[in-house]
């Protein structure tokens, strides 16, 4: 065997070897795959998980939509689980009880009939333990950080806490592979952006209550977008033209709603 004919050998072999490795790398279809897993495993919901440990929701999980200032809507939304607002009168509410399957909490007599429920100390309840919530997910020890330097379109990801000293954008679809009590936690220093129709996928039996979206500033999920999870946002979260959610939205001023469904996990 001559030089030339051994050295051609390494190089195929070598090819051959990167190949693998990079086919190890997807997820059989072609899309390449993020940190598959966090470094250490939480405690998952339901039993042991990877992934951190979930965020305590504490009196905040009884809602679908909680904001402080204001909940606006261009009609004809469906909403699948209570709806609260405080501090601000129940008159900031845009909703109708037929566009909500659930209770509407007020903290007056301002807010819509039949299904509204005047109840000030549980709605304070519910937005303290919102504001320990986002505490709690943004003080998390990351896994992994500037992750696709804040564009994380076509990723794969695995369970983890993710974080970005920028925003977030979304301009294709991402898919979250994890098991039914795997977590995660996206710690977004400035917003949240989602492009239109672009959707959040699920595999391996991942679920939307276990997905956490801690975002500093406004979260704006585009036109018939598909979102999951659990947004907390220390301002406004808006749902454009007929987006959908499967999680909630928790704003620290208001959520905008425009012919979108929003159902709770």
């Amino acid at each position: 065997m001559n030089k030339l004919t051994s050295h051609t050998q390494l190089l195929c072999c070598a090819a051959l070897l990167l190949t693998t490795v990079l086919a190890g790398c997807s997820d059989g279809g072609g899309v390449p795959l993020g940190p598959p897993t966090a470094a250490g495993a939480g405690t998952g919901v339901g039993g042991a998980g990877r992934g951190p440990a979930p965020v305590d929701l504490g009196t905040a999980s009884n809602f679908v939509i909680l904001a402080e200032s204001q909940i606006t809507n261009v009609p004809t939304s469906v909403v699948t689980g209570d709806v609260g607002l405080s501090p601000a009168t129940g008159a900031g509410i845009g909703l109708t009880c037929a566009q909500v399957t659930g209770t509407i909490y007020t903290v007056d007599a301002a807010g819509p009939l039949p299904c509204r429920i005047t109840d000030a100390t549980l709605l304070t309840s519910a937005i303290g333990a919102k504001g320990t919530a986002y505490t709690d997910a943004a003080g998390r020890a990351p896994d992994y950080t500037e992750l696709g330097a804040g564009n994380i379109g076509g990723l794969n990801l695995g369970p983890a806490t993710y974080k970005w000293g920028t925003g977030v954008l979304i301009p294709s679809n991402v898919t979250l592979t994890g098991g039914a009590n795997d977590v995660w936690i996206f710690q977004i220093a400035q917003g949240l952006t989602v492009a239109s129709g672009v959707q959040i996928i699920l595999a391996g039996g991942a679920l939307p209550q276990n997905v956490y979206w801690q975002t500093f500033a406004a979260a704006d999920l585009g036109t018939t977008s598909k979102f999951k999870g659990i947004i907390l946002s220390q301002t406004s979260v808006a749902m454009k033209t007929g987006a959908t959610l499967n999680g909630r939205l928790y704003a620290g001023t208001a959520v905008t709603l425009d012919q979108n469904i929003a159902t709770q996990p």
